[in-house]
Order: structure tokens, then sequence, then C-alpha cells
């Protein structure tokens, strides 16, 4: 495993260096998404509802969406002025009654090690979290933002799990169970039999994810027996822009070339006044269409043409199969 955070516990005038582990991991079946004709990846662009462009990362901020639905957008500067810690330090409140403390409220779960020089007042800690059958509630902030937690033992090592916050838990509002209804005797006593029959201890080896099983089962099948898609290559961002940017300066080229008799200007500068530049600017930019236009509908014949000579081809093979 691999420590995602290094600091101190603070227990009373003990700081204790520890290294956080992750404790958890997902295990779940990840499908991608992909185009069902040749296995391509779909790739999703970042695209502003507005003007409907593609926004690069450079241009994104962050926007805090209000209650009537107007956006304001916060600026590195005022993120900056809010109240964020990163201390490296796992501060001990108050230690709670592990009864206490809502299984609920549980987020995220990590290991934490000592490292050599700490390992004295870890084992401390670890003992008296033991015998005093409590967790001890924390402060601890691992990206920057500060969040509660709490430090519990389990196979001989301190577990800090953070927790949600109170007012992130939501109540249960259901009109259906708003009525006094409870069970007969008789119910309730049929229904504690069944529970007697069925009690047991949690011995996690006696289930499994049979879903995650099935689905590595039916893709190693495909596998197998070849059922595969071989998904090409895909094309290069970068070439695509160049040949864009290419096509884009041979307009602009083509444009001044017509406005100025047939000579292009390479160093780009004019004498004109404004409004020459405007009406340049403007021609450059229907030259430009023009030429894209123009582009896609030669393609587009092309195209046709190749179709039509390939469906040629294939009729002449087939009638002189026919023949012979």
């Amino acid at each position: 495993m691999r420590a995602i955070w290094k600091g101190a516990v603070s227990f009373g005038l003990v700081n204790v260096p520890v290294r956080l582990f992750s404790a958890t991991e997902n295990h779940d079946v990840q499908f991608r998404q992909v185009h069902e004709k040749d296995g391509g990846r779909i790739k999703y662009q970042r695209v502003c509802s507005i003007d409907g462009e593609e926004v690069p990362y450079a241009d994104i901020a962050k926007g805090y969406e209000a209650a009537d639905g107007q956006m304001v957008v916060l600026t590195d500067e005022d993120l900056k002025s809010l109240p964020t810690r990163s201390t490296k330090e796992i501060s001990i409140e108050k230690f709670v009654p592990s009864e206490q403390i809502d299984p609920l409220l549980f987020d995220k779960s990590y290991y934490l090690e000592p490292d050599k020089t700490g390992l004295k007042p870890y084992v401390l800690l670890r003992d008296a979290l033991e015998k005093a059958d409590r967790m001890a509630l924390v402060t601890v902030s691992v990206r920057t933002r500060m969040t509660l937690a709490v430090l519990r033992v389990r196979d001989g090592v301190i577990v800090l799990q953070t927790l949600l916050w109170a007012d992130e838990v939501r109540a249960p509002e259901f009109e259906s169970l708003s009525e006094e209804t409870h069970a007969t005797v008789k119910e309730l006593a049929m229904a504690s039999s069944l529970v007697d029959s069925l009690s047991g201890d949690y011995e996690p080896e006696e289930f499994e994810d049979d879903y995650a099983e099935a689905v590595t089962q039916l893709v190693a099948t495909k596998i197998e027996g070849g059922d595969i898609t071989e998904t090409p290559e895909a094309k290069g961002e970068e070439t695509e822009v160049v040949d864009l940017l290419a096509a884009l300066q041979r307009s602009v080229d083509k444009a001044k070339a017509a406005r100025t008799g047939g000579s292009s200007d390479e160093s780009g500068s004019s004498d004109d006044g404004p409004a020459k530049k405007t009406a340049s600017k403007t021609a450059a930019k229907s030259a430009s269409k023009s030429t894209a236009k123009a582009t896609t509908r030669k393609t587009a014949a092309s195209k046709t043409t190749a179709k039509k000579s390939a469906a040629k081809t294939t009729t002449k093979k087939t009638a002189a199969k026919k023949a012979s």
C-alpha cells in the first residue's frame, strides 16, 4: 500500500507520527462507454451551454449556483480567502462512548501506521482506546478541508474513519410510517422464531459478489471464442488541429491575394484605415467559409464517385464469375 498522507496524532502532550493508508478499495465492475460499431471509446467535451464552443481547462472557473438560479463565479483570489487548513495534525478533541457514534455517520476509512520513532506512543494510544471502549473524536485536514473523524482499534491497528456532518444525514420522512402501527403479539412471536432459526455469526467468506464473478466469466468466454472487437487507434488530436490551422492559413492567404490583386502581404501589415481593415477581416472570413464549403462539396463528390466506381467493378466481377 502507498501512504496518502503523513502527519501526527496529537494525544495530550504526546505526538504520534503516523502515515495514512486507504483501508478500502473498490472492486465494482467497471464498464466503458464505446461505439457499438467499432469499439472506440466515447469522449466527452467541455462545451459552454451559451456559445456552444469547447472550453479549455485554462478557461474553466468554479461557479456556485444560487437558489434562484443565478451563477456566482469564484476566482482563485476568492477561494484563497476561505477558511482552509492543511495542517499535518490529527487533533484528539475528546473520547466518546462508541455507541454514541451512529454508523450512518461513517464515511471513509483509513489505517494509521506508526513511524519507527513513534511506535511506543502509538501502542499506548491503541491500548488506551481498547481499554476505555471509547472512540477518539478528532479533527483532521486530509485535503485542505477540515473534517471530523474518529479513531478506533481494529485487529490491533488504529483506524481513522471520517464522519459526515450532522446536517448531511437526511431525516426519514415517510408518510406510511407516521401512523402508530405495530405487529401483533402472535406475529411478533412468529418473527422471533424465524430470527432464532436464522441466527449465526458473520463470516465474510460465506458471501461473494456473484455479479462480478459472472461478468468476469462472460468476458473470458467471449475472449476465448474470439468474440472481440479490434479497436483501431484513435486519430491524433494534434494532427487534426495542425491541419485545421493550415487550412485556415491557406484561406486567409487566398483572401489576401484576392484583395491585393494576386499578391499576398507576408508581413500582414497595412497602411489602410480602420474601415478598410474591418472590410478586409470580413472578406477573409467570407473567403474562409466559401473555401470550407467548396472543400466539403469536392470531398462529398469524390466519395460518391469512388462508391459508384467500386459498385461497377463489383458488378463486372460478379458477371464474369457467372459467365465462367
